[in-house]
This record gives structure tokens, sequence and C-alpha cells, in this order.
């Protein structure tokens, strides 16, 4: 048993190797991160936050870089409507994003499901079950792994979908945070770790 163990971590030891983590949010300032639109997003005592502007329009913070296979873990906390999500592998012109969000929503309202922008719309949402996982006006942890045609999410420590798409598995582009239209959104942003795999 002690052998197949040894040789199973030996057989993982290239995707360590090659597995890099990096820095998203420095906790200061907005670095490494292009606003598109009039939405507000700000620094506030290590956190990042979106907020609706006069304009009550979407609004999107997207990584200076492009991220194709990695696993994401962050924090958010949800204020007023807390409408959001987290695109990737997406591209904008504009305020009109392509790609895959991961949904971040009020409850029962498909958190951690995977919808396409501006193309076949929802992909997948979770069970209503796992819907319960999110917790209101709280911190909420979420994983989010994408690697090659395969996503899948975690809502504190919950499975929410696993997903094998095709067309996500074409797809390239930065990490983008959403604010939805309508006005009357506050999100808070904290703890970024992501990893980028081979």
């Amino acid at each position: 048993m002690k052998i197949i163990c040894l040789i199973a971590c030996i057989a993982c030891l290239p995707l360590l190797a090659t597995a890099q983590k990096v820095s998203l949010f420095n906790g200061k300032d907005l670095s490494g991160w292009n606003i598109h639109g009039t939405e507000k997003w700000y620094v506030e005592k290590g956190e990042l936050i979106c907020e609706s502007g006069p304009d009550k329009a979407y609004g999107y913070l997207s990584t200076a870089n492009k991220y194709k296979n990695f696993v994401l873990n962050l924090q958010f906390k949800q204020e007023a409507n807390g409408n959001s999500g987290v695109f990737f592998r997406s591209g904008i012109e504009g305020v009109k994003i392509s790609g895959w969000q991961v949904e971040v929503a009020p409850l029962n309202s498909h958190t951690g499901g995977v919808y396409e922008s501006y193309g076949r719309g929802w992909l997948i949402q979770p069970s209503a079950e796992a819907e319960k996982a999110l917790k209101t006006g709280e911190w909420n942890k979420l994983k989010i792994q994408v690697n090659g045609d395969e996503v899948t999410t975690w809502l504190n420590g919950q499975q929410m979908i696993y997903l094998k798409d095709e067309k996500i598995g074409k797809g390239e582009g930065f990490i983008a945070l959403q604010i939805h239209d309508g006005g009357g959104i506050k999100v808070r942003w904290k703890k970024f770790k992501l990893t980028q795999l081979p």
C-alpha cells in the first residue's frame, strides 16, 4: 500500500512543479486590473468593492492578464442586491463582455452556476439543495476550477456544479468581476488566491 501511495505521489510531482500561484489583488489598489464602464470599483480596508454608480449600468473589472487553466479561491459578501459574478476566459468591447460567468447572486438565484454571456445563456444551474450553501449578508468562500473543457465550482465547501463543454475548452481570455445593471448593488471581495494549472 505504501509503495502504491508513493508511486501516486511521484506521478503528481510534474503537475505540482508546473502549478504557479498568482497574486491577483494586493489589498491596496487596483493594480493589475482594468475598469470597464462607469460603475464604482475601489479598495477599502483591504477589500475590493464593487458598487452601482448613477448610471445603474453593467460594469466590469478585468485582470490585465489572461488565464486559461486555474483554480481560483476568493471570498465575497453581498450587500444590498448583491447581483454580480466572476467571468473567466473572457473578452470585452466597451461593456459588452463575451465569455462565461460563475454567478454570484442573491439566495436561490443560482450562485455557482455558469452563464454564457451573449451566447447560449444558462449552461448549468446548481440544485435547489446546493443553493442553500449561500450565506446571505455574510462572507462566502467561492472556489472555481477551470481546466481544459471542465468547470467545477464550490460554495462554502459545497460543490455547486460540474460542467464539461467543448466551447469553453476552446475559450481564451481574462478573469473579471461584474456589477449587474439596475442599480442598488454592492459586493465586497477579498482573499483572492489563484493557482495556474498546466
